[in-house]
């Protein structure tokens, strides 16, 4: 039973961070606040907020979460990521920070990612990875033209258009995020409607996901053969007010003992003027 309930929450934990995003890019100011639900086969499993407050020269994102009811029981699980990047002209992500921690009963996780144009400048993970001989290993090659987890949840779709549209979801994404190096590879699978207890209700795009580890992992592990074969996930993306960025709504997908949701209850989110920031504060 330990080992099913494991197994599903990698599947369901992978689920809520394998989101898709693109190298963010902002003509506008806009912040978002968000609070999650998360249920397996049905039954709440935890909670989680998300703000995010975006400039023209800079983002910055806090996530928590924490688990629930049984899964509590058996995991005493809470954690939190930190990100933040600066932007070249509201255009191209030059730089990021990632800080993630991740608690259970028995053990913490810690994870740092600083990347540059792209590129992996450093990152440190306590405790470190094991040596497990089939590990596929963390090359050089396999750190360049990346993106950190929360930088690649946020999709900015270029131009004027419709803003809700099928090409936000045609891409495919190289995220690193300190353990694990991986492609998302997303498509269009059709348009919805959302409505949170507080804040959105409206249309949203809804993307099939695809998984595929390209390093850091053990390909004989369960949880790894598992998520790459799944052809069922998806993910809704949602605006933020104000700008041209989209993020994720409502995650889900299969697990070992049923569907795994990570769904918005509340998504608030407000434009800013011009020349203040997503706090309120005068930029320079």
């Amino acid at each position: 039973m330990h080992q099913v309930i494991k197994r599903s929450l990698l599947a369901s934990g992978a689920l809520a961070l394998l989101v898709l995003g693109s190298v963010v890019s902002v003509y506008a100011q806009g912040r978002l606040e968000a609070r999650y639900s998360a249920t397996l086969a049905g039954v709440p499993i935890g909670t989680g907020s998300w703000t995010i407050d975006i400039t023209d020269t800079q983002y910055t994102a806090v996530v928590n979460g924490t688990t629930s009811g049984l899964l509590r029981a058996f995991t005493g699980g809470q954690g939190n990521a930190t990100a933040r990047g600066t932007l070249n002209g509201g255009q191209q992500l030059r730089s990021s920070i990632y800080v993630a921690t991740i608690g259970g009963r028995k053990k913490i996780d810690s994870i740092r990612i600083t990347i540059n144009n792209g590129n992996v400048k450093d990152f440190k993970v306590d405790p470190p990875l094991d040596n497990d001989p089939e590990r596929v290993p963390i090359t050089e090659a396999s750190q360049r033209g990346v993106l950190d987890p929360i930088a690649a949840s946020l999709v900015r779709m270029p131009g004027q258009g419709d803003l809700l549209a099928p090409e936000a979801c045609q891409r495919t994404l190289e995220i690193f995020d300190g353990r694990l190096r991986y492609d998302m590879q997303f498509a269009f699978k059709r348009m919805d409607k959302a409505k949170a207890a507080k804040g959105y209700a409206g249309p949203v795009v809804v993307c099939a996901a695809y998984f595929t580890p390209v390093a850091g992992f053990v390909p004989s592990r369960a949880a790894i053969k598992y998520l790459s074969k799944q052809r069922d996930m998806e993910v809704w993306l949602a605006p933020i007010t104000g700008t041209r960025v989209l993020v994720p709504y409502r995650a889900q997908g299969p697990t070992p003992i049923g569907q795994a949701v990570v769904e918005a209850s509340e998504f608030v989110s407000v434009s800013v003027p011009s020349g203040t920031s997503a706090n309120g504060l005068k930029t320079q």
